[in-house]
């Protein structure tokens, strides 16, 4: 079975796009993709001039710190405070005390949970934990941002405050791939949206940047 097929992507850096489709229309591989998790039968992934399907396997966790990642379940370690959940990622890349000292309030107080660092996972609303997810998908100032259904278990008014806060994590710089199905939080949006569909493209409703040809086969993200 073929995920994605013949697909041909451009976005530029700060760039908030949304990448839509039914469950099983090939939105969570593209995502897998661009985290060098899985890699293309044939083609190209270019992030920054530079095709991640060469990297090496010494060289994944380095690329990989450029692209934060937030899932629909929130993945947080749950026997860890939050506080220790964002500090966590910088642990293991061996980042230093005074680093994660000073990086982790700045992440809690972006995303409105700075008195929230001593709690547990099992005590935070899901519209908290998902903060927390994005607060240490934001931890080394990624260039890049992965949504993959970020807000799936949320309901309407916090799914409005989370999309916010991805909408100024854009606005800072850093540019943002939200795949969703969700019809209402990609119309409030009004930014570009890429449709997808039994792994192929169908649609793209930003005119001008988009070029489809089926000769190419590639995947290019500015960083």
């Amino acid at each position: 079975m073929i995920a994605l097929a013949s697909v041909n992507l451009a976005i530029q850096r700060g760039e908030f796009v949304s990448v839509v489709g039914p469950s099983g229309a090939g939105k969570s591989t593209l995502i897998r993709l661009l985290i060098a998790e899985e890699k293309p039968d044939e083609g190209r992934i270019l992030v920054a001039n530079r095709d991640i399907t060469q990297l090496s396997s010494r060289e994944l966790p380095f690329y990989r710190r450029n692209v934060g990642v937030v899932f629909q379940d929130f993945k947080l370690l749950p026997n860890k405070t939050v506080w220790e959940n964002i500090a966590f990622a910088l642990e293991v890349s061996d980042a230093p005390k005074e680093e994660i000292d000073d990086r982790v309030p700045k992440m809690l107080t972006l995303v409105g949970l700075a008195d929230k660092g001593d709690s547990y996972p099992h005590e935070l609303s899901g519209g908290e934990k998902q903060r927390v997810a994005i607060a240490r998908a934001m931890i080394h100032s990624p260039r890049i941002l992965l949504a993959d259904e970020p807000t799936g278990n949320l309901d309407p008014t916090t799914t409005t405050e989370i999309m916010e806060l991805l909408e100024r994590i854009c606005r800072s710089g850093t540019t943002v791939i939200l795949a969703t199905h969700n019809k209402q939080v990609v119309d409030a949006l009004r930014r570009r949206v890429v449709a997808v569909e039994h792994g192929q493209i169908v649609s793209d409703e930003k005119v001008g940047t988009y070029v489809v040809s089926s000769r190419t086969k590639h995947l290019e993200v500015g960083q």
